[in-house]
């Protein structure tokens, strides 16, 4: 089961990145994370773990998968029945311009099950990331002196 969320960003690429590539930090732009904590160091390195926390849902343990710096990621979760994978892409628009995609792909038995059951939630989750992560890098587009 898929669900997907798509938008553009008035800020250059490489500043998008910078601010959704620091997961820790999500707490701070977004309400859909509660907390998210680096296990094995902070920087996004393909096999580092991350605990999440979100409202309505228990912590779980992400590890990053794939990582093409400036331009993508993918974490997953496992659990028995399921695996979860989420997708993150960054792609360049024009040099002020960026599209963000996220996908969570949720597999099994058990994972499409509970894909099913929590969709709406999921949904609203990547919502609110979108639109926290719009806002936090063309915030910081800005105080670095771009003008529109």
């Amino acid at each position: 089961m898929i669900t997907a969320c798509a938008i553009e960003i008035d800020a250059p690429a490489h500043v998008v990145w910078e601010v959704f590539s620091d997961v820790e930090r999500w707490p701070e732009w977004t309400s859909s994370v509660a907390r998210l904590t680096a296990l094995d160091g902070p920087q996004l390195a393909v096999g580092r773990r991350y605990e999440l926390k979100q409202p309505r849902m228990p912590k779980l343990i992400w590890v990053v998968t794939e990582l093409s710096p400036g331009s993508a990621w993918s974490w997953e979760q496992r659990s028995p029945g399921g695996l979860t994978v989420a997708r993150h892409d960054v792609t360049p628009i024009s040099d002020h311009r960026t599209r963000v995609r996220q996908q969570i792909d949720q597999r099994g038995p058990v994972g499409v099950a509970v894909g099913v059951l929590m969709r709406r939630m999921t949904k609203r989750y990547l919502d609110l990331e979108a639109m926290g992560l719009k806002t936090r890098s063309e915030q910081l587009y800005r105080l670095d002196g771009a003008t529109s």
